[in-house]
């Protein structure tokens, strides 16, 4: 019996239990005494023939739907590949991109400006190989949700300085960084231009850094907020589904330089 069954067939026990006690019409009960144990789950734990051939339909479904094959990619992509960006940073970010883009535009009648995700986000990496739903969960087992924030001249510059003080490859998509070797910003670009006065930015990103992950704290002090109600990991299927390959390399759009 493998983990899946053991596990559920534990919480259908559970709550087979549960629903005898619920109908127990409305008799009141006081907890007299308990007694608690912890059980292992391991191959010691017999197994109840009748629950396992009960869940074993619903557990071969699982096991298709999440092998589904929605791409293919050559290349293996990790985020220990590099230090400033990374061809699956640079892949979520785009996929958000382009996404959101046309979503922002038919929903929200703004223009987006620009994408930024989290590093700490990127829970996996992608095999060479078949990419699959399972791929997609892998890489973001999260119910996070994409929202759209509107950021003031003030509050994009931090973000810049964010990015630049902690150098770790965040995924981020429209947006260009080039800092020294003392982590001073020497050229920040939105859409290969630069930030201007009075100006805001929309800023795809998840809702979980919305609200200061990370210590992404600009986006808390925002001017607006669009939801899309679009979970990241859905979009990520969306956007495999839409390549016969995927292709991702890490590019200049962080980098540290010399002088």
């Amino acid at each position: 019996m493998n983990g899946f069954l053991k596990v559920a067939s534990i919480f259908c026990l559970s709550f087979v239990l549960i629903g005898c006690i619920e109908s127990t019409s409305n008799k009141k009960y006081e907890l007299a005494s308990s007694l608690s144990e912890n059980r292992e789950i391991n191959e010691a734990l017999q197994e109840d023939q009748e629950i396992v051939n009960f869940l074993a339909p619903y557990a071969k479904k699982i096991d298709q739907e999440m092998n589904q094959e929605l791409s293919y990619t050559k290349k293996p992509m990790f985020k220990t590949d590099s230090k400033f960006n990374t061809a699956i940073g640079n892949l979520m970010a785009d996929a958000v991109f382009k996404q959101i883009k046309p979503l922002a535009k038919e929903k929200f009648n703004i223009q987006l400006d620009a994408v930024l995700l989290n590093y700490g986000g990127i829970r996996s990496g992608i095999s060479e190989g078949k990419i699959t739903v399972k791929t997609a969960f892998d890489i973001m087992p999260f119910e996070n949700k994409v929202v759209i924030v509107e950021l003031s001249y003030k509050k994009m510059n931090e973000l810049f300085e964010y990015l630049a003080k902690n150098e770790v490859a965040h995924p981020f998509a429209g947006i260009k960084l080039e800092i020294n070797q003392l982590s001073d910003i020497k050229h920040q670009k939105v859409f290969s231009k630069e930030l201007k006065e009075g100006e805001t930015y929309f800023i795809a990103t998840s809702d979980y850094l919305l609200k200061g992950g990370d210590q992404m704290n600009f986006f808390i002090d925002n001017e607006n907020v669009f939801e899309t109600n679009y979970k990241l990991r859905n979009l990520f299927i969306d956007y495999f589904k839409s390549k016969d390959e995927i292709v991702a390399e890490k590019d200049n759009r962080f980098v540290k330089v010399q002088r």
